[in-house]
């Protein structure tokens, strides 16, 4: 028993260390928690153009312009806690324009009292422009590098400036950082949204040789819309083109990703038109490879139902009449991605609906041979489609 209590004594103040608080921790108002950051063409602000005429310029090149989103100490709390109760927004922008990124975060350190502090980093945002003149591993590369940001942010880009899809509407009461991350999650509404892109999985597409895409936004007037995409080419990674939210929609329907989403048709017969919401997608794409000719049969298939119809004067919602519809729809989707894949093969000359996947999971030893000049191959290879949508409901107002 003495030994046993020697030895608790002997332990207890070696516990009471590695209990001890952090030596370096921080207070959280004294951080500059940083939930956005938008990357645009180098324009100093007038701010900046002050600060310069009276000594407080250093050597750069104006390249790049960084929005940093702030949380705002003073007002966010509150807002969380009761609403819409302060007429200041919860959020404040820091601009910043040089040629390098870690000295652009260290001159904001000169301006503000709490420095840029990324721990909490939500979105990128990366104007298109940019994508012009530089790469997106040159603009990342500081990103990546710094280990104080996560890797489950979310990279965006917009065909706008990227300061303007940061800034909301006066008594919203929302973050813009948080705002943007959350619409996409509403891809079960509306199928034009891509999955996801996070630091995490950049570095491996930027490596891959193979052309992608990446989700666009827009802002305007203090609104913000997710519009369609950006494709980049595999190569270069840099701006390749744009996608419509027509040709994401395409791309997703070959994809077989997304739910949700509306197929607008006009009926031949009446003229009137009719939609449909998808409720369930799977596209399989099959890749043929025979007398070394590479050739392509997508097998797309979709239930639906029937959500809106002006034909007014229909008796009743029968098996010819849903056949018609069926067929109908199903030709519209054809049309759809029969459209994308032309502009792809084209116009584009890049494979953005991962065809090149198909081949290195069906030929891997056709596909090391490929894969270095998959995009030219692909513009070549002739694609067939087969589409089917089934309607499996035609709601609760039915006619007899």
């Amino acid at each position: 028993m003495k030994l046993s209590t020697y030895k608790i004594c002997f332990l207890f103040p070696i516990i009471i260390l590695f209990l001890a608080g952090c030596w370096s921790s921080h207070e959280i108002e004294e951080l500059g928690l940083t939930f956005a950051i938008g990357f645009d063409e180098g324009r100093e602000t007038d701010l900046e153009k002050k600060f310069n005429k009276m000594g407080g310029d250093y050597p750069k090149k104006n390249r790049v312009t960084l929005t940093y989103q702030y949380v705002n100490p003073y007002t966010a709390g509150a807002q969380i806690a009761v609403g819409s109760g302060s007429s200041q927004q919860p959020y404040i922008n820091v601009y910043g324009t040089g040629d390098s990124l870690q000295q652009i975060g260290s001159e904001i350190a000169l301006r503000q009292d709490r420095p840029v502090f990324s721990s909490h980093l939500k979105v990128i945002v990366i104007a298109a422009d940019l994508l012009r003149t530089y790469s997106l591993k040159e603009l990342l590369d500081q990103t990546l590098r710094d280990n104080e940001i996560r890797l489950s942010t979310l990279v965006l880009v917009t065909r706008g400036r990227a300061s303007d899809t940061l800034e909301l509407k006066d008594g919203t009461g929302k973050i813009p950082a948080f705002h943007l991350t959350r619409i996409i999650h509403n891809d079960f509404r509306a199928k034009k949204i891509l999955p996801p892109i996070t630091l995490a999985k950049l570095p491996g597409m930027m490596k891959a040789g193979t052309s992608y895409l990446l989700q666009n936004i827009i802002g305007a007037d203090g609104e913000v819309k997710y519009a369609g995409a950006v494709a980049i080419n595999g190569k270069t990674n840099k701006l390749l083109g744009f996608l419509d939210e027509k040709d994401l929609d395409g791309i997703m329907w070959i994809k077989g990703q997304g739910v949700g989403g509306t197929v607008k048709n006009y009926d031949q017969k009446t003229k009137k038109l009719t939609a449909m919401s998808v409720d369930h997608l799977k596209s399989e794409i099959k890749p043929d490879f025979k007398g070394n000719r590479l050739s392509f049969k997508v097998n797309i298939n979709s239930e639906a139902h029937l959500a809106e119809n002006w034909n007014t004067t229909e008796t009743a919602i029968d098996k010819k009449y849903l056949k018609r519809k069926e067929e109908s729809a199903s030709q519209t989707v054809k049309q759809l991605v029969e459209q994308i894949t032309e502009k792809m093969q084209k116009e584009y000359k890049a494979d953005l609906a991962g065809f090149g996947d198909e081949v290195r999971i069906h030929y891997p030893f056709l596909w090391r041979k490929l894969k270095k000049n998959w995009d030219e191959v692909f513009t070549e290879t002739p694609i067939q489609y087969d589409v089917n949508i089934t309607i499996e409901e035609f709601g609760s107002q039915s006619r007899h």
